[in-house]
């Protein structure tokens, strides 16, 4: 990766203006090095609320509290933390029945030649669990996020989007 390369296809003040023009109130997220760049725009943006977590199980928790109470969140995590959080999402959207909507970082999916297995995962544990996912792995898909995000707002179930992390 060079030193300008973005380590994800979008810059933070393109996340946090799509976010909110989406209608999303809150993200609640847990970082990682190449999403994590995003933290001054979403922390900055008037119209998000940017909520920390300590674990990613903690983060399905709180945006299913934010949820109830009327508010329409968002969960951040990289790949990693999706694999760590499974029960909580399991708890979430198929107990609880909540359509809460995430973005999943796919750390390494834009490197060449990479050997770290996370992005090779992503997909799989997404369609194992039956969960409706777009994949953003181009600079020419990056329109799908705002417009998967808002037909899954509009109509109340749950998804995800996959974002590749990586030079591009």
């Amino acid at each position: 990766m060079t030193a300008n390369a973005p380590p994800s296809l979008f810059i933070g003040s393109e996340i946090a203006e799509s976010l909110a023009d989406v209608g999303f109130t809150h993200v609640v997220w847990l970082p990682d090095s190449a999403i994590g760049l995003w933290e001054e725009a979403l922390d900055s943006s008037p119209r998000l609320t940017l909520v920390r977590v300590c674990r990613e199980g903690e983060a399905w928790a709180l945006a299913a509290g934010l949820h109830i109470g009327g508010k329409k969140p968002l969960v951040v995590m990289q790949t990693t933390g999706l694999f760590e959080s499974g029960d909580a999402l399991r708890n979430v959207l198929f107990d609880m029945e909540l359509p809460i909507l995430s973005l999943i970082g796919a750390r390494s999916w834009l490197v060449p030649g990479s050997k770290d297995s996370a992005f090779r995962f992503a997909e799989p544990i997404l369609k194992a669990w039956g969960i409706d996912y777009r994949l953003i792995a181009r600079p020419e898909d990056k329109p799908l996020l705002a417009e998967y995000f808002a037909e899954r707002l509009k109509t109340g179930r749950a998804g995800a989007v996959v974002v590749a992390e990586g030079p591009p």
